[in-house]
């Protein structure tokens, strides 16, 4: 059955029109891969719908304290768990609240891990002691649509009560059709038959970080259109934190220097800081406003006000 439905599906259909793709002169093969990468712009374009009600009802679920989960195998995995990875460092995004499921664990990340994929059960005993739950919100991955080890991570996280998102590649598969927020990346044939790393993964990349930007955004960790939940963790972080205080304080670098350092990199505290707050006023003045830095902004004039 499941053969059946892999010899249907468009990204493991060869096409007619690369079927002499090896003859061709190189610069006509670099020509249709680039076609092929406007073509995945174009079917995430298509998503933009699916992807925002995803976002939405994502978001909900974080807000109330929730994890973010990724879950995929093969190419589609690592994507995941690239995206979800870069959450921390560009939006201090909590550790604790972003797990990254890969089939085959670490070592898939850098080399395929035989039989990974099809480790159904594996996957069930991953959600079972991860606690993936009604608070939670899942993201599976899978070109086919039909991958076991990411379905039933998806049908196990479903049925304890998290919130699931499917993103696929091929119409009217399993991950879509089970999955509360289907989003369907419409890419076609492949160059190279069943090469999903291709025209697939773009589209699944572009989807994702549409996906988790649009999410950190609205959770306010994006102010001004600035990163300014970054942690700074190197020079170039640093430099980057201050540049983003002059630009939001007009004031000098010095000065910004100054209150980058009492607010321990935070530079959320520090442009409150720079507004005339003491520390603890402006931590507080962020908790009141959950982390969004406009809103402890809007409480500060709020309080000079009433003052």
């Amino acid at each position: 059955m499941r053969l059946q439905l892999i010899l249907t599906m468009d990204t493991e259909r060869p096409s007619p029109r690369y079927s002499t793709i090896d003859l061709w002169e190189p610069a006509d093969i670099l020509d249709a891969m680039v076609e092929g990468q406007f073509a995945a712009v174009a079917a995430t374009r298509e998503a933009r719908a699916e992807l925002e009600r995803a976002a939405l009802a994502i978001e909900a679920r974080l807000k109330a304290g929730g994890r973010l989960v990724y879950v995929g195998a093969g190419t589609s995995g690592r994507l995941a768990v690239q995206d979800g990875a870069e959450l921390m460092p560009t939006f201090n995004w909590p550790q604790e609240r972003l797990l990254l499921l890969i089939a085959g664990g670490g070592d898939a990340l850098v080399r395929s891990v035989e039989g990974a994929e099809d480790a159904v059960e594996q996957a069930t005993r991953i959600v079972r002691r991860k606690k993936i739950g009604e608070s939670d919100a899942l993201i599976a991955v899978a070109a086919s649509g039909t991958t076991p080890f990411t379905l039933a991570c998806l049908r196990e996280a479903k049925q304890r009560g998290a919130l699931t998102v499917g993103l696929a590649n091929n119409r009217g598969t399993p991950l879509l059709t089970e999955a509360e927020y289907p989003i369907l990346l419409d890419t076609g044939a492949e160059p190279i038959a069943g090469s999903t790393r291709m025209k697939a993964g773009t589209a699944q990349r572009i989807a994702l970080n549409m996906l988790s930007s649009l999410l950190m955004i609205r959770l306010g960790r994006v102010y001004a259109g600035l990163m300014v939940d970054v942690q700074a963790m190197n020079a170039k972080l640093m430099r980057r934190s201050e540049e983003m205080l002059l630009r939001l304080s007009a004031r000098s670098r010095e000065e910004v220097r100054s209150a980058l350092k009492e607010a321990n990199g935070n530079v959320k505290v520090a442009v409150l800081l720079l507004r005339g707050c003491d520390r603890d006023k402006a931590r507080n003045l962020l908790d009141q406003a959950h982390g969004e830095l406009r809103a402890a902004l809007q409480l500060m004039v709020q309080g000079s006000d009433a003052a």
